[in-house]
């Protein structure tokens, strides 16, 4: 706890923080955007972002393709593939019960878990391709963490104002918060569900893109990030865009605080402690409504 009052180690740990919180942020921003939409929670989210990280990790060790060009083509490709997802099993399970829609999506994570360990074993992968910090004065900061989190947050703050000031973005919002009265105003919800979805995917493989460049994973690391996500969405308000990217930067600083004052098993137990806390104070979350905005 005394390391708390030294200002460098209060920094280094906010900074550690702040950037873990990024990449928090972009996939729980994913998942609550596809519950604000669709009212679904999809347990295969995390599924997604592990076939954004195998992307980036092929065409590393295929073709030498940096993970930031990657983005390029492995977003694109996840979009299209929950394009895909949303339109043949998804939209089957819209406005059905809550349970039918978390048997259909566990479904497909048990399916993507399968593949990943046919295709890649259980060993652990990696791409290492930035290596060395940023000094600044007393404080280091690590490429990789540093270009993923910038990465997360530039993609995280383009989805929000693509739902803000777009008339495909605006159809979304209103799909969100008047289902029925977009229909009559001629939107097409189902489109509508799809390029959502396909936008969520998208965001999951992006963050698997930056997963991969500062973690080892293998097909089962999912596990860890949905629990986290789920935590965060019910922080920040389910369904609340902004709730969610503030909720996985509190949940970031929070985790580096704790695990730099006390233990790493504790950090892991923070965004649990987090949700508790919130739910005692505030059960709606910090921002509350559920719908995109």
């Amino acid at each position: 706890m005394e390391e708390l009052l030294d200002p460098v180690i209060l920094g280094q740990l906010l900074i550690g923080g702040l950037l873990a919180g990024a990449l928090y942020a972009l996939l729980a921003c994913g998942l609550n955007l596809v519950f604000g939409v669709m009212r679904i929670i999809n347990l295969a989210h995390a599924e997604f972002m592990l076939v954004g990280a195998f992307g980036a990790y092929v065409l590393y060790t295929w073709v030498g393709l940096h993970p930031l060009l990657a983005l390029l083509v492995v977003v694109p490709a996840i979009f299209l593939f929950g394009f895909f997802i949303q339109r043949v099993l998804v939209e089957r399970v819209v406005g059905r019960s809550l349970l039918t829609s978390l048997l259909a999506t566990y479904g497909l994570s048990i399916v993507l878990l399968n593949i990943g360990l046919l295709l890649f074993t259980s060993d652990f992968k990696s791409v290492p391709v930035l290596q060395g910090s940023f000094v600044y004065g007393e404080f280091v900061l690590p490429k990789p963490r540093a270009a993923a989190a910038l990465i997360s947050i530039l993609f995280t703050v383009g989805v929000y104002l693509f739902l803000e000031r777009t008339r495909l973005g605006k159809a979304i919002r209103a799909v969100s918060e008047h289902p029925h009265v977009a229909t009559i105003c001629g939107i097409d919800t189902q489109r509508i569900r799809m390029i959502t979805f396909g936008l969520a995917a998208a965001m999951a493989g992006a963050a698997g893109v930056m997963l991969s460049m500062i973690y080892s994973f293998w097909p089962g690391s999912g596990a860890d990030f949905i629990q986290k996500c789920f935590a965060i969405i019910i922080i920040g308000g389910m369904g609340n865009f902004l709730g969610a990217l503030y909720g996985g930067i509190l949940l970031g600083v929070v985790e580096a605080l704790v695990g730099g004052a006390l233990t790493t098993q504790w950090a892991e137990a923070t965004a649990y402690l987090l949700l508790v806390l919130v739910l005692l104070i505030r059960p709606t979350g910090l921002k509350g409504a559920v719908h995109v905005r």
